[in-house]
C-alpha cells in the first residue's frame, strides 16, 4: 500500500476494506475500526501483520483489512485452528509430541508423535476442549526471542519436532506464538483470539512421516475443518458427504472398474472388464481424433539405457521420481518416467526438411514414477500410468499457430468428456532450470500470446514452470466444483539442443527445431478417476460399460429377449441379458445400482406388441419403442457422445 494524504491538516489512515471501499481513519481509532470491520489481520507494506501490530502503522499510510472472506483471510483461520487444536491435545494428552499444524487448501492439519494411535472418541474429546479454549478468549500473543531462548523453551517442554526445526533456522531471533499457556513456533500471523472460531469439525485421521520421508518416524495427522459461521460449515459437511459417495475408489469397487493387490505392488492398478472397456472407449476416441488432427501414432519400450535420461536432463532434475537401474548385460537400464527421448530418438532416425513441419507425434505411452506410499490415492495417484503424451515439432515461425491447435483441441476433449470449466495458469521459469534466458521468455510470450489471442482468462504462476521450458497448465473443474490438474502444454527450446536436432532449412542449412510437449488428459488413470466421481459412476451413454440391459419378466420371453440383444450386439450396443428368474423390481434395483443407462423391460404386452419398453436408470419411464426406434435413438447418443 502507498502512502495516503493527510485530510484537512489530520493525520489519516486509509483501510482498505475487504469489499474494495477505502476508508479514512484516525490512528486513535484504528484497532477499534479493525475490529468492527471483522478483521482477522491486516496487510501493511506488503506484509501480514496480527491486529496487535497495527499500532505500528504510521499515520499517513495506507493498509488492508483481511477478512476472512479472502484466501489470506482462510488460512489464517484455518492455522489458527490448527493451533488450538494442538492446544487441546496437549491438555488431554501432555505426553504427546508437537509438530506442524499448517493450513492447507481447505482446512488445516497437525501432526502429532503419540504412542497409541488417536480413536474416533479421542477427536469427539479434543473437539470437546477445543471449544472450551475457544470459549476462554484466549488472546493470540506473539513474542520475538532469541534463538537460544526458543530452544530452551522447547527442550524444557521436551518438544523434539520444534527443537529440530528451531535448530535449522539460521536468524538470531524466532518467532513464537502463546495462547492460553500454549506456546508453539510459528511465524504467524494469528486471529486475535481464540472465540473468533465459530464453527469447526475435526474431519479425520491419518499417518503422516515426519517432513514426508519414509525414513522418519511415522505421526498421526489429524485433519480439520473451521468457518466463521455454522451454515458454511454445514454446508462443506454436505459437500464432503457427497465426495465420499463419489470416491472414485468406492466407486471403482463398487462397479467392478479396477483394483489394486499388495500381491501385485502398490500404486499399480489392474483394469477389470468394465473398466478396461471405459478404458478401450476413451482410447479408441482418442486415437481417431488424433488421427483426424495430423498426428502420427507412435509405440515405444518401457525401459531405455540409463545414459539416455542423463542425457535428456531428467537424471539431474528428475532423479527423486525414478527407479533405481536394472542392469542388463552389465549395461544399466532404466524404467522410463517420461516418453519424449523416444520420440526425440524416432525424429533422429532420418534427415528432416523444413518442408516436413510441423511433425505431430502421440502416444498413450504408460511411463513409471517413484511416488512415496503415503502420497499413493487410488488411481489419482500411482507409480504406473499411461500418459496420453505428443510431441510437436516445428519451425520457430510456426510456434504461434501450434499453440493455438492444441488449445483448440484441449478444449474440445474436455468438452467431449463434460468438462466445460477450467482454470488456467502460465508456469514461468523456476531457479533451477537450463537453457538461455532469451529462449524462456520467447517461449513464455508465444504460451502468452496463444491465451490472449483465444480470449482465455489465465493467471500466471510464477517459477512453477519445468526445468527446460515453460507451460501452460489447464485445471478443469468437476461436477462438485473441484480442480483438478489435467492438461499441459510446454515449449522446449533445451531437449532440440541436448540432443542435437536438426533440420534443413530453406536457405540450405542446419536448423534447431522447437519441441512442444503436450499432455490433454494427463494419464487415463487419473483421467478416469476424475471422471468417475464427475459422473459419480452414471457415465454418459458413449462411455458406459453396459450401454442397456434386457429385464424379463418370465422365461416365455426368453427367446424374444435374446432376439432383441442380437439386434443391439449387432448395431454395436454393448448390452447385457438378465434372464433370471428372479423378481422384475430386484433386476431393475440390481440394474439400477449398476448405473446402466437403459434398461429394457420385456413382458406379455411387449411380446405381443413385438416391441420394448424403456426405462432410464434415473427411474424415468420412457414407454414402448420399437427396437429399430430405440436403436436410432441409442445410436444418435453415442455417435453424439451424450
Amino acid at each position: 500500500m502507498i502512502l495516503g494524504n493527510i485530510s484537512g491538516g489530520r493525520h489519516i489512515i486509509k483501510l482498505l476494506l475487504s469489499d474494495g471501499t477505502q476508508k479514512d481513519i484516525e490512528p486513535s481509532d484504528l484497532l477499534k475500526n479493525l475490529h468492527s470491520f471483522n478483521a482477522l489481520a491486516i496487510r501493511f507494506n506488503g506484509k501480514l501483520m496480527d491486529l496487535s501490530s497495527s499500532g505500528s502503522i504510521l499515520s499517513e499510510s495506507s493498509a488492508e483489512v483481511i477478512t476472512f472472506d479472502s484466501k489470506e483471510g482462510k488460512e489464517i483461520y484455518w492455522h489458527s485452528t490448527a493451533h488450538i487444536m494442538a492446544h487441546a491435545v496437549k491438555e488431554l494428552f501432555p505426553e504427546v509430541k508437537i509438530a506442524i499444524g499448517p493450513a492447507i487448501e481447505e482446512g488445516f492439519y497437525y501432526d502429532f508423535d503419540k504412542t497409541e494411535p488417536f480413536t474416533p472418541d479421542d477427536l469427539e474429546k479434543i473437539e470437546k476442549k477445543m471449544k472450551e479454549i475457544i470459549k476462554s478468549k484466549n488472546y493470540f500473543k506473539s513474542k520475538l526471542i532469541p534463538k537460544t531462548e526458543a530452544i530452551k523453551v522447547f527442550e524444557e517442554a521436551g518438544e523434539i519436532y520444534k527443537l529440530e526445526l528451531l535448530h535449522e533456522i539460521e536468524d538470531d531471533f524466532v518467532s513464537i506464538y502463546e495462547e492460553g499457556g500454549f506456546v508453539d513456533l510459528c511465524r504467524g500471523p494469528h486471529i486475535p483470539d481464540t472465540s473468533k472460531i465459530k464453527a469447526f469439525k475435526l474431519l479425520s485421521i491419518a499417518g503422516a512421516y515426519w517432513r514426508g520421508d519414509e525414513k522418519n518416524k511415522m505421526l498421526q495427522r489429524i485433519y480439520g475443518i473451521s468457518f466463521d459461521n455454522k451454515d458454511d460449515l454445514d454446508k462443506y459437511l454436505k459437500f464432503l458427504d457427497e465426495v465420499k459417495k463419489r470416491d472414485h475408489r468406492k466407486l471403482g469397487k463398487e462397479l467392478g472398474f479396477f483394483s489394486m493387490s499388495d500381491e501385485i505392488g502398490s500404486g499399480l492398478i489392474l483394469w477389470h472388464p468394465s473398466g478396461a472397456i471405459i478404458r478401450k472407449t476413451i482410447e479408441d476416441f482418442w486415437r481417431n481424433e488424433h488421427l483426424k488432427a495430423d498426428y502420427k501414432i507412435l509405440y515405444t519400450p518401457h525401459i531405455a539405457r540409463l545414459n539416455l535420461w542423463q542425457k535428456s536432463g531428467h537424471l539431474e532434475f528428475y532423479s527423486d521420481n525414478m527407479y533405481s537401474p536394472i542392469d542388463i548385460d552389465g549395461v544399466a537400464y532404466e524404467l522410463k518416467p517420461m516418453n519424449c527421448p523416444f520420440h526425440i530418438n524416432i525424429y533422429q532416425s532420418e534427415l528432416r526438411s523444413y518442408r516436413e513441419f510441423p511433425i505431430r507425434y502421440a502416444e498413450l505411452g504408460t511411463v513409471y514414477r517413484y511416488e512415496r506410499s503415503g502420497v499413493l490415492h487410488g488411481l489419482l495417484r500411482v507409480r504406473g500410468f499411461t500418459q496420453d503424451d505428443a510431441h510437436i515439432f516445428c519451425r520457430e515461425d510456426q510456434i504461434n499457430d501450434e499453440i493455438l491447435n492444441i488449445l483448440n483441441f484441449t478444449l474440445f476433449i474436455l468438452k467431449t468428456f463434460g468438462f466445460n470449466k477450467y482454470d488456467i495458469y502460465l508456469s514461468t521459469r523456476p531457479e533451477k532450470y537450463v537453457g538461455t534466458s532469451e529462449n524462456w521468455e520467447k517461449s513464455t510470450n508465444a504460451l502468452k500470446r496463444a491465451l490472449e489471442l483465444m480470449g482465455l482468462s489465465y493467471e500466471i504462476d510464477l517459477g512453477e514452470g519445468v526445468f527446460y521450458g515453460p507451460k501452460i497448465d489447464i485445471k478443469i473443474k468437476d461436477a462438485l466444483n473441484r480442480s483438478w490438474q489435467c492438461s499441459t502444454i510446454q515449449v522446449d527450446f533445451n531437449n532440440p539442443e541436448r540432443f542435437n536436432l536438426t533440420y534443413r532449412g530453406s536457405d540450405g542449412k542446419e536448423h534447431s527445431p522447437i519441441m512442444i510437449h503436450r499432455a490433454l488428459m494427463g494419464s487415463l488413470e487419473r483421467f478416469f478417476g476424475i471422471l468417475i466421481e464427475h459422473y459419480a459412476g452414471a457415465f454418459p451413454v458413449w462411455l458406459s460399460p453396459v450401454q442397456s440391459v434386457i429385464l424379463t419378466i418370465a422365461e416365455r420371453h426368453s427367446d424374444f429377449a435374446h432376439d432383441i440383444y442380437k439386434k443391439l450386439r449387432e448395431a454395436d450396443i454393448r448390452c447385457e441379458l438378465d434372464l433370471r428368474n428372479e423378481k422384475i423390481g430386484y433386476k431393475i434395483r440390481e440394474a439400477t445400482i449398476k448405473k446402466v443407462p437403459y434398461l429394457i423391460l420385456i413382458g406379455d404386452k411387449e411380446f405381443s406388441d413385438n416391441k420394448i419398453t424403456i426405462r432410464k436408470r434415473n427411474g424415468e419411464n420412457l414407454g414402448t419403442f420399437l427396437i429399430e426406434d430405440f436403436l436410432n435413438k441409442i445410436k444418435e447418443e453415442i455417435n453424439n457422445r451424450l
